[in-house]
């Protein structure tokens, strides 16, 4: 009896970050992508654990970009004992070879912060996930292949990369196996993005693995002179409040999004010319990856519009601090969801600012500080420190990298007819719901699959796939707001809420009864333990 091949999910299931697919067949295995997981500290605990495989039994990756939730835990897959090729695009490597290495750095720095806060002080000190050369030796692992080029990545396999209209040099994966045509789209692009052409892809496969980020949202369709537009109004705005305007952005490709139309509107006069600090080494470095490509890019006209006179790469740890003493001006820092990096730093000192802005043009995922802050937080925890919001919070959705609803269930129709599964993962539980009962609307007849992490199936030709392996129902309180996100809010408002008791007796009372709520639970662990 012939071996089915078989798809099994290790991440970015029922959530949005730390994807990983791996594909069995006989002895052959090769992951499609190997994310890190980003959002609530309980999510993050997933990038800690060991695989659910082998790393020293992966033959190869292939790797649809350079985003850190797809690549950001193939360092670890190597310190760990992976020695296969990584298989990706020229644009992805030569931008894996910074973001990799950033992320090395982080983890060493965020490990160090944590370790030197004084609430720890006594506690078992953090080891990094992984290190820069960690990630440097990952990122000498990449093997580069051409659009639409055929090649073997595993014995019995063969693969080829598609524009995915996402990213500089994002592409979606054709995989062929054991008589299986199966398709994983990484992270799909909307129509009419700057710098990217149209997502492309074949049709008629046997199964499809589909991205749902914004598989519950339509948004607005706007050009690019429209956005500009719009983007040109929340500078105006920002200011007319006469402080800095923060904007949170991922430094890979929406930062140089930003760059472009912030580059356009000055030079046509729309805008004054005021400074604009890019305060990411990593955004830099990307940047220059741009530059590289800036002929084959849509939109510049093939020139390099990164060098303009008011754009300001900040690079050392001093520069960054200088800008405290800024205001009048635009800074973009990273990341995205303000879990890391120098954002955080901007944040703690514009927050509290009523002359301030913060803009956020990207997705922010449930438990990230970027999801509560836009959710309308009125006290955030930052590195420690508890920051009142005062700042105009604004956004924009038109810089998404991803494809809506209606751009999504395109593209799915585009690889159709699909004669076994359709599988939606990398989305939130209302996102993949309601994609789910799009598809069903407009394809009443096809197998639609919501895969679970750590789920497994059967893939055969022309028929649904089978599950084979249940997932863990242990990361259901994982995938969103966790404790933590609670105790954050809890904690910061804590001090607010007992200046609003009428004396000091009745705020000692209040603080003796939560005390008691707590010892409560801590004597029912004790009486369980007990009766053990």
């Amino acid at each position: 009896m012939t071996t089915p091949l078989t798809l099994s999910f290790h991440g970015a299931a029922w959530t949005v970050t730390g994807s990983c697919m791996l594909l069995e067949l006989g002895s052959s295995r090769i992951l499609v992508d190997c994310g890190l997981f980003q959002g609530s500290r309980s999510l993050e605990v997933l990038n800690t654990g060991e695989f659910a495989f082998d790393p020293r039994s992966i033959d190869a990756v292939v790797l649809t970009h350079a985003h850190i939730d797809h690549s950001g835990l193939l360092p670890r897959l190597v310190a760990k004992g992976f020695t296969g090729a990584i298989h990706c695009t020229a644009a992805t490597r030569d931008l894996l070879e910074y973001m990799l290495a950033d992320a090395g750095r982080i983890q060493e720095a965020d490990t160090a912060r944590r370790n030197r806060r004084r609430d720890r002080a006594g506690d078992p000190g953090f080891e990094p996930l992984y290190t820069e050369m960690d990630a440097i030796a990952a990122w000498k692992q990449a093997q580069v292949h051409a659009l639409e080029e055929w090649f073997e990545p595993a014995k019995g396999f063969r693969a080829r990369f598609w524009n995915a209209g996402h990213i500089l040099g994002a592409a979606s994966a054709e995989i062929e196996a054991g008589g299986v045509k199966l398709i994983c789209s990484g992270d799909i692009g909307p129509e009419n993005k700057a710098f990217q052409a149209d997502p492309e892809g074949p049709c008629c496969f046997d199964h499809v693995v589909c991205e749902s980020t914004y598989g519950d949202r339509t948004r607005e369709k706007v050009t690019i002179p429209e956005r500009r537009k719009l983007l040109e109004a929340e500078i105006r705005g920002a200011i007319v409040r006469g402080g800095n305007l923060v904007i949170p952005s991922f430094a890979l490709e929406r930062t140089q999004e930003l760059l472009l139309d912030i580059a356009m509107l000055m030079d046509a006069g729309n805008l004054p010319d005021i400074p604009v600090f890019i305060d990411s080494p990593l955004a830099t470095r990307a940047t220059s990856v741009f530059s590289r490509y800036s002929a084959e890019l849509e939109d510049t006209a093939g020139r390099d519009i990164f060098r303009h006179p008011n754009f300001h790469f900040v690079e050392d740890v001093a520069q960054s601090i200088r800008l405290n003493s800024v205001s009048g001006a635009i800074i973009l820092a990273a990341s995205g969801m303000c879990e890391a990096g120098r954002i955080r730093h901007h944040l703690i000192h514009n927050l509290h600012r009523r002359d301030s802005t913060v803009l956020f043009v990207g997705f922010q995922a449930q438990g990230s500080l970027g999801r509560v802050i836009l959710d309308g937080a009125q006290r955030v925890r930052i590195s420690g420190e508890d920051v009142t919001v005062r700042a105009a919070i604004r956004r924009i959705d038109h810089y998404s990298a991803h494809a809506d609803q209606q751009e999504l269930l395109k593209w799915i129709e585009g690889r159709g007819p699909i004669a076994g599964t359709l599988f939606l993962d990398h989305g939130e539980e209302g996102a993949l719901e309601e994609l789910r009962r799009q598809v069903q609307s407009h394809l009443p007849e096809q197998a639609v699959t919501l895969p679970q992490i750590g789920e497994a199936y059967a893939l055969e030709p022309g028929k649904p796939a089978k599950r084979i392996r249940t997932g863990r129902a242990d990361l259901s309180q994982a995938l969103g707001r966790d404790w933590q996100n609670s105790y954050a809010d809890f904690a910061t408002g804590l001090k607010r809420e007992l200046s609003r008791i009428r004396d000091d007796a009745a705020r000692q009372k209040a603080i003796e009864g939560m005390r008691k709520v707590l010892d409560s639970y801590a004597d029912h662990r004790q009486r369980r333990k007990a009766r053990r």
